[in-house]
């Protein structure tokens, strides 16, 4: 077992995920990836990541799905033994919809995913650093969105309910947990030029949304993962329980 941190990325396959595992790799982490879809950009990712240096585990898990959850973390357990930080990335959007149209059905799926897989994870990353069960400390970043305030209307309430509730978790988390050596935060992104968009059926909401943004583009992966990368190092030491939108202003 090396003396480098680890840090688990969960939907680490692609998108903000994969650009969170690599900059982490760069940084000097060890790594364990989940991923539920994608197989060979998963296995891409993990590639680059070991090239950078990282050790990597990598793991096909729905985070939504306890058993899924239970072999990840028996896995980490086994090839680490420690862990040091933990990105929350994995989430879905449900398909985009009026809330009108909506169905009970995909409230429940973005919801197990979204927060029940959060909270789930959450637990056994924080009894594995926290200081008072023998831990090390750490920090936790979930992956909020600008929807939680933005709201979605006529898109993705769905969604921007489960953010809604990521801003909650973090603001008790941050507080239950700071006792026990470990910082809770969150990233919010707005619009980042991932394939989200084009995954939920609406490709042309980009041009649709960004002449809405001040800075007038959409973000990059790379960026969000820069502040994700901040809230866990030394240099934000004195941050838990906040919430950064990296929205380009919107």
């Amino acid at each position: 077992m090396g003396a480098k941190p680890v840090m688990l990325v969960t939907g680490a396959g692609r998108g903000i995920g994969a650009a969170v595992a690599k900059l982490a790799a760069a940084r000097g982490y060890d790594l364990v990836l989940t991923w539920r879809h994608g197989q060979a950009a998963a296995e891409a990712t993990a590639a680059a990541c070991r090239e950078a240096g990282a050790t990597v585990e990598l793991i096909q898990a729905d985070a939504g799905d306890p058993a899924a959850n239970a072999r990840c973390f028996a896995a980490l357990d086994s090839r680490f033994g420690r862990l040091d930080a933990l990105v929350a990335n994995a989430g879905i959007t449900g398909p985009a919809s009026d809330f009108l149209d909506s169905t009970d059905a995909t409230w429940a799926e973005v919801f197990r995913v979204n927060v029940l897989g959060l909270a789930a994870t959450c637990r056994e990353a924080s009894r594995r650093m926290a200081t008072g069960h023998g831990g090390r400390g750490g920090g936790i970043v979930a992956l909020s969105s600008r929807a939680a305030e933005i709201g979605s209307a006529f898109e993705f309430i769905h969604y921007a309910a489960t953010k809604g509730a990521v801003d909650s978790m973090v603001a008790g988390l941050s507080k239950e947990l700071a006792g026990q050596g470990i910082r809770v935060n969150a990233v919010a992104p707005g619009m980042i030029d991932t394939d989200i968009h084009a995954s939920a059926g609406i490709p042309e909401r980009i041009g649709r949304i960004v002449p809405n943004i001040p800075l007038r583009r959409m973000g990059t992966p790379e960026e969000v993962a820069e502040v994700v990368l901040f809230l866990l190092s030394p240099a934000s030491a004195y941050v838990t329980g906040a919430i950064l939108p990296v929205g380009g202003g919107r």
